[in-house]
């Protein structure tokens, strides 16, 4: 599969050749699927809690007597069903992490990749490098592509330091190194920016 390749003012400059086993693969949803729900759930702290009845402060004391009062027969006041008692198996702490197997998880990337690549939104640009650390030289950087105001991946080869301070105070732009991208990253944006270098590391994922 050939791209155009463009310089940063948003001008073509070449020919670039993506990988058909990268980019160009028949997707496969299941993968996509296990391989975003573990990432999700790898954000997740787990540390949610409640109060069950032997952990809710009160009396353990019967309220009244088992029969004969013409009532309903109670326990103590941190019954579930009285106002301030304990929650019936509500949550507890749990770690939600689970594994997926390598080649399941690069499926999943190559898939996704694909898609985007199908949908035609990846952009490939010769260089991408600031002068200067400011937020405007990232704002015009977008508007040469036309891609202001969407959901923005730039993809490197190597960490910029310049390119990540202009990039940090602008919504729904996100920067990675082609060695961290991963499926979750690639889906949740709307057009995926790579250099020619993070190409060639993609390329041979």
């Amino acid at each position: 599969m050939e791209l155009a390749l463009y310089n940063q003012q948003g001008q073509e400059t070449g020919r670039v050749t993506l990988n058909d086993e990268v980019f160009a693969i028949e997707p496969n949803e299941h993968a996509l699927y296990l391989d975003v729900k573990q990432y999700l759930a790898n954000q997740r702290q787990g540390t949610h809690k409640s109060k069950e009845r032997s952990e809710v402060s009160g009396s353990t004391r019967k309220l009244h007597k088992q029969k004969g009062g013409g009532g309903s027969r109670i326990g103590d006041i941190n019954s579930p069903v009285l106002v301030g008692g304990g929650r019936v198996f509500g949550p507890r702490p749990r770690d939600y992490r689970f594994k997926l197997n390598k080649k399941v998880k690069d499926l999943a990337r190559r898939s996704a990749l694909s898609l985007k690549a199908a949908a035609g939104e990846i952009i490939v640009v010769d260089n991408v490098n600031f002068e200067a650390p400011k937020t405007k030289e990232f704002i015009n950087f977008a508007k040469n592509f036309k891609v202001e105001g969407k959901k923005v991946l730039l993809v490197l080869a190597d960490k910029n330091n310049n390119v990540y301070l202009s990039m940090r105070n602008v919504p729904d732009a996100k920067l990675m190194t082609a060695s961290d991208i991963n499926t979750y990253a690639v889906l949740n944006n709307n057009v995926l920016i790579l250099d020619k270098g993070s190409v060639e590391v993609i390329n041979n994922i």
